[in-house]
């Protein structure tokens, strides 16, 4: 493997992170801690528990995981975006490192960017409210495999894109709508029994459900499934990256 490759591409990445700070970690931290002062301490002090967990906290994984997915998305699909914008993509193509060394650059450097947020975004939250993590091991793990999976994804989306328009349609349109209701705010068992069986279509419900067990025990579905669902959608992005670069896909003229 071509370490010095891969080490290049991420680096270049991460340092781009440090140039836009303001867009890539000020800017989604302060947006959910907008979050925090209105659903959890406006609206949470006037709601009760839910599951045995008070309101503010349950929101914790729903806004963390409302970030990680957004930011995921955004940075992998604009790193990979731009080399094809300027052109300078064909260099990275006729380099001589792999696309698996392309993909482990691009999407490594977008995961530990999410990750980053997602630990800064935990901490900020204690000033909003008290918790505690029940299984700390799997609440990481949660972060770093949705990190993951959706930079996979947002790498997939700055590929098919040929403009700044379809590069913010799926973020925008589908994923954000897709995590306000796979239960950011609440749970999916205080929905009519139409709805929760509707909710469960929602790929977004797993992720929240198994962040959230990782916090409190507590979760919409089996802790199980949506590991399950979250390896699945991981092994889909993989297959779909392959294809790409196997065919050229909107990467080679």
């Amino acid at each position: 493997m071509n370490l010095y490759g891969v080490s290049a591409i991420y680096k270049f990445e991460m340092a781009r992170m440090q140039r836009t700070l303001m867009q890539s970690i000020l800017s989604p931290v302060i947006s959910t801690c907008l979050y925090f002062v209105v659903f959890g301490s406006a609206i949470g002090a006037r709601m009760g528990d839910i599951g045995d967990v008070p309101y503010g906290a349950f929101i914790i994984p729903g806004l963390v995981m409302l970030s990680l997915l957004m930011n995921s998305i955004s940075n992998a699909s604009f790193g990979i975006y731009m080399p094809k914008f300027s052109g300078t993509v064909y260099e990275v193509l006729s380099a001589p490192i792999s696309y698996i060394e392309v993909v482990l650059g691009y999407v490594g450097a977008a995961a530990t960017k999410s990750v980053i947020l997602g630990l800064i975004i935990l901490a900020t939250s204690k000033f909003f409210v008290d918790y505690s993590i029940l299984h700390p091991f799997w609440m990481v793990s949660f972060l770093v495999l949705t990190s993951v999976t959706f930079s996979l994804f947002g790498f997939i989306i700055g590929i098919w894109a040929d403009n700044f328009e379809k590069l913010q349609v799926v973020p925008m349109m589908i994923v954000t709508p897709l995590t306000f209701l796979g239960g950011t705010f609440y749970s999916i068992d205080m929905l009519p029994e139409i709805w929760q069986t509707i909710s469960l279509f929602n790929p977004v419900v797993y992720l929240i459900s198994g962040f959230r067990w990782a916090f409190f025990g507590v979760s919409d579905v089996h802790i199980g499934v949506s590991l399950l669902m979250t390896l699945g959608f991981l092994t889909a992005c993989l297959v779909t990256i392959s294809w790409i670069f196997k065919t050229g896909y909107r990467l080679r003229p």
